[in-house]
């Protein structure tokens, strides 16, 4: 048995801390500090120190089952693996390639991400291909793609963070959600920065703020906009900015000017006083950021409320310079490299759209298809799990749980039950895999070698620190087998390297470009940042850190040197930590301006629902809970759903502390015990949404859908409290 300590990285969220795992002679596995990953410097939230808890047999999977009248029971792979081959094949034969659908999972390394996408539309010829990180960022993302021509969650490191002069976090909990990130701000703090916390709830996080926010939920477009209005009016544009380094500003200051600031204070519940300190906190320095999370982007409007906080920045000239710009805090743990390797319902590996001819020729070669023999772009996550039973008649699940993560949760349960067929693979019997007629037990993050990307844009590499029990695959040796019972013998190796490999051709001269990444550059230099062209130019190499230089400008706009080496003499690339500092990668290199204009959720409080519904996570669990509600040490600090309500709604309502609440929309009811605060504003209510069952927040969230990046509106509902008489 192994004895000596593997270097790797968390499981969880999108930091991807560094930790070391070395088994012990009882079988467990025991974690100790990594200091030399720069993200976490060796700390560790509690669900990263427990994580281990999970590769216990007696909390996970470690047989296939297969429903037999009704229960589900053990099997042998070679029945389950024939069980999903068949119902696959039949559906196909009965409804086309589209009655066929696959979900996947922000938390699939980019090797099971990039296998998984190439298996539906290679071996499914399914169109029908989403997953729950378009759950995440998507509204960052799109936000993104328009303003500068390329996403990725954070355009600098997040060391970049402490040495600038403000910060403005809208709608991020980092203490609860990424509490091994909150040293950035105190250190932000101590070196003479200020932050700024938006966010309708005073969280830990907010504690930590000199100035909080507390604005209604749903309103962060309109107060984007109305700090906007005064940068214009005060004088404080960086005109020579805007001249040189961004189109369309004309349009998007006229919209701006139309929210003046004591109609954007009639809107969000934010005074004129604060608005003015927060543009003065923000524009003295020579340097900001504004980073978003969940809170502005889970709205029907999230692609608009992000596009309003970047153009804050470019109007302010805090995009594109060192130490300041704009920057999504992406939440799942390959949330970033998920979705840029082909498990999007409109990607193709390397970031490239799935309708450009180009990019589905390019892989198409790789993978040695026609390319007319790919499908076209299919729905988008919620539209997909409305579909089932309807249109999509099987499932391939892997990595999620829509059980207890999707909106309007009790209708997806139902669409769910309806499919013909429906196959999990999954590491616990989660909810939703117990509806399934096949469940795989696959292997996970500390069994397996494969890469991650972290919310910096750095590549990294989990490696298998344990050996998997008896009775346990991994996701690949799924793909493989069932491939070659579909008839499809050839292009679905096993081995995570040598499918590293393939993904490297496939992305090389996209956007997301990692052609020039291997597994031993990752592991020598602690990880690299894409884009990073297989090769550098002679003459352009760039700062080696990617401060700048042309290296920096070529990556940051998204074409890379040719993968060719006869074309194109050169040296290794050195990967670029740092976006946009010499261009844009739009063809001009400039950033767009996008006009926007505040507007309403879509469903505000009436007399009947007169109460505002959010949703968030607390430190203790992760996601849907799968996982972490089966560790024990999580469980005592957060042991069950919570409704967090303000001391004047309790009191109308009769509710003391600890009393059970019913909080009803017009989607479903959910119960949970009170948690009375006046951190909260007293026109909103917040629940989590890691528990299934009666306390499931998601059964009340709206699945009202933004109209470019398709993200549901999870932050923002109508609801009614009711008191629960014994």
């Amino acid at each position: 048995m192994q004895t000596t300590a593997t270097p790797t990285h968390c499981p969880y969220c999108a930091l991807q801390c560094g930790m070391n795992l070395t088994p012990a002679p009882d079988g467990t596995v025991e974690v100790s500090e990594r200091t030399d990953f720069p993200v976490n410097r060796g700390a560790l939230c509690g669900k990263g120190r427990t994580a281990p808890a999970v590769l216990a047999s007696a909390v996970r999977l470690t047989s296939p089952l297969v429903r037999d009248g009704g229960e589900l029971v053990p099997a042998s792979w070679d029945e389950a693996l024939d069980r999903i081959a068949e119902g696959l094949r039949r559906t196909r034969a009965e409804y086309g390639p589209d009655g066929v659908g696959v979900f996947g999972g922000g938390g699939l390394t980019n090797e099971k991400a990039y296998t998984l996408g190439k298996f539906a539309r290679v071996v499914l010829g399914t169109s029908q291909i989403d997953y729950n990180g378009r759950f995440c960022m998507s509204s960052a993302a799109a936000a993104g793609i328009k303003a500068f021509g390329l996403d990725r969650g954070l355009p600098f490191p997040l060391e970049d963070i402490p040495k600038t002069g403000c910060v403005i976090l809208v709608g991020s909990n980092l203490a609860e959600t990424m509490p091994p990130s909150l040293r950035f701000l105190t250190e932000l703090k101590e070196n003479g920065g200020t932050l700024i916390v938006i966010d309708p709830r005073r969280t830990k996080t907010a504690e930590q703020a000199d100035l909080h926010l507390a604005p209604r939920p749903g309103t962060d477009l309109a107060l984007a906009l109305g700090l906007l209005h005064l940068v214009i009016a005060e004088g404080r544009v960086d005109e020579a900015y805007v001249r040189e380094r961004t189109a369309g500003w004309e349009d998007a200051r006229a919209a701006a000017m139309a929210h003046w600031p004591e109609y954007v204070e009639r809107i969000t519940g934010v005074s004129v006083p604060e608005l003015r300190e927060t543009v003065r906190m923000f524009c003295e320095p020579e340097s900001a950021m504004v980073l978003t999370a969940r809170g502005p982007e889970q709205q029907s409007k999230g692609t608009d409320t992000v596009g309003a906080w970047i153009n804050l920045c470019l109007a302010t000239g805090r995009a594109g310079r060192p130490l300041s710009g704009y920057g999504c805090l992406t939440g799942q743990g390959n949330g970033q490299g998920g979705r840029e390797h082909g498990q999007k319902a409109d990607q193709l590996p390397g970031y490239r759209k799935l309708d450009d001819p180009a990019a589905r020729r390019h892989v198409a070669d790789v993978w040695g298809v026609d390319p007319d023999s790919l499908p076209g772009p299919g729905r988008s996550a919620y539209e997909l799990l409305d579909a089932l039973g309807t249109d999509i008649k099987s499932l391939l699940l892997m990595a999620s749980n829509p059980v207890v993560s999707a909106p309007r949760a009790a209708h997806i349960e139902e669409r769910i039950k309806s499919l013909d067929f429906l196959a999990v693979c999954d590491v616990v019997l989660s909810e939703t895999a117990a509806l399934a007629d096949v469940v795989l037990p696959v292997t996970q993050w500390a069994e397996e070698t494969g890469t991650t990307t972290n919310l910096e844009g750095r590549v990294l590499l989990r490696r298998q620190a344990v050996t998997p029990p008896d009775g346990v695959r991994s996701d690949l040796e799924v793909m493989h087998e069932l491939a070659a019972r579909l008839g499809v013998e050839k292009g679905f190796p096993t081995d995570p390297e040598e499918i590293f490999e393939e993904l490297r051709r496939a992305s090389a001269g996209g956007p997301a470009d990692y052609s020039g990444i291997t597994y031993r550059r990752i592991v020598e230099e602690n990880g690299v940042f894409w884009p990073c062209p297989a090769v550098e130019p002679e003459g352009l190499t760039g700062d080696q850190d990617g401060a700048g230089g042309p290296g920096a400008q070529r990556g940051a706009a998204g074409r890379p040197a040719s993968t060719e080496t006869e074309e194109t003499v050169g040296v290794a690339h050195p990967g670029t930590p740092r976006l946009f500092l010499d261009r844009f990668a739009t063809p001009d290199g400039r950033a767009r301006f996008v006009p926007v204009s505040h507007r309403a959720i879509a469903e505000e409080p009436d007399d009947e629902y007169p109460v505002l519904l959010t949703t968030g996570r607390v430190v203790a669990q992760y996601q849907s809970g799968a996982q972490t509600r089966r560790v024990a040490e999580l469980n005592a600090a957060a042991p069950g759903p919570f409704v967090e309500l303000h001391p004047r709604l309790a009191a109308r309502l009769g509710a003391a502390e600890g009393d059970p609440v019913a909080v009803v929309s017009r989607r479903g009811r959910a119960v949970a015990p009170a948690r009375i605060t006046d951190t909260i504003r007293p026109d909103t209510v917040f629940m989590p949404f890691h528990w299934p069952g009666e306390g499931r927040a998601n059964s009340l969230t709206n699945p009202a859908l933004d109209p470019t990046s398709r993200m549901p509106e999870f932050k923002a509902c109508a609801v009614r409290l009711e008191a629960v008489r014994p």
